[in-house]
């Protein structure tokens, strides 16, 4: 079982795969050395034959969407066209997008964390608050949707996560109209084309916890936009925490949500750091994607 530690808390891990994650990118990826040779090979060449995208080349960054697309070149490259379909058609959120532009957002509110520790299949676990933590006057909609963007360019360096995928937790506790009302169909349909279509992280799970009655209102503004695809990853467990246990063991879950790790005491104060030791990095993707905006 993964536990809190040091290596995990607060960091991002770059640079290496343990022995049983390229066991596994093997199994489920298609990754072995000459794999992965020929298809960052592949990939360059197409990526260089396309003017009207802008993204490094570097080995390193050209991974990040092979192993999302099982290391097929074609599959990555219209995965860097639909993220750059995305990235212009929402320009005005993401065209430039640094961490300075929403640090006050992410220091003064909770409304995305991070578990300090990996679940028990090595993946990051992010939890989106969108009950009473969340409060939509001060934080709207778009402060949710770049925060949610630059903590996934992060995620992207840890090679780690980049084979094993990441898991979501949606909590509702306490929702209520004034949140209701903030999350629209626009916002709806943005977010979940950003998962389906524009996101270079394997998306594992997706559980939404805590939903009171009213969620149903919430729910039909996003069903329309599911795809059959992410439709079986996504599990609903309201108060029933032995449910969400069934995919995420109680070792690794704080109190929160009936786990055995201490309730969760941190938030974007801890983890902003982690976001600002790989400004460089965010702030490249800044101007990534179309050539033209």
């Amino acid at each position: 079982m993964s536990k809190a530690n040091s290596e995990e808390a607060f960091n991002i891990r770059i640079g290496f795969l343990r022995p049983e994650t390229v066991e596994l990118a093997k199994n489920e990826l298609r990754e072995t050395s000459e794999t992965k040779e020929n298809a960052i090979k592949e990939l360059r060449q197409l990526l260089q034959a396309s003017p009207d995208l802008h993204y490094k080349d570097d080995d390193e960054f050209l991974i990040i969407f092979l192993r999302t697309c099982h290391f097929y070149p074609q599959s990555a490259l219209e995965k860097m066209k639909s993220v750059a379909a995305f990235r212009k058609e929402n320009a005005n959120l993401l065209h430039g997008l640094v961490i300075e532009q929403v640090k006050e957002k992410f220091l003064n509110s909770n409304v995305i964390n991070i578990l300090k520790n990996c679940d028990q299949h090595g993946r990051r676990v992010l939890i989106v608050n969108c009950g009473e933590t969340w409060n939509p006057s001060y934080v709207n909609t778009d402060d949710v949707f770049r925060l949610l963007y630059l903590v996934h360019i992060a995620a992207q360096l840890e090679p780690e996560t980049q084979v094993r995928g990441a898991v979501v937790i949606m909590d509702f506790e306490g929702l209520s109209m004034k949140q209701v009302t903030a999350l629209t169909p626009s916002f709806s349909k943005r977010l979940l084309t950003f998962i389906q279509d524009a996101m270079p992280i394997r998306l594992k799970e997706l559980h939404f916890v805590k939903q009171p009655f009213i969620f149903k209102l919430v729910w039909s503004l996003f069903k329309p936009f599911v795809r059959e695809k992410l439709n079986k990853r996504i599990h609903f467990h309201g108060s029933d925490m032995k449910s969400l246990h069934k995919f995420l063991s109680p070792e690794i879950l704080p109190e929160n949500y009936k786990g055995q790790l201490p309730k969760i005491d941190y938030a974007g104060t801890q983890w902003l750091p982690t976001l600002e030791k790989h400004e460089e990095f965010v702030n490249e993707w800044a101007e990534m994607g179309p050539t033209k905006w």
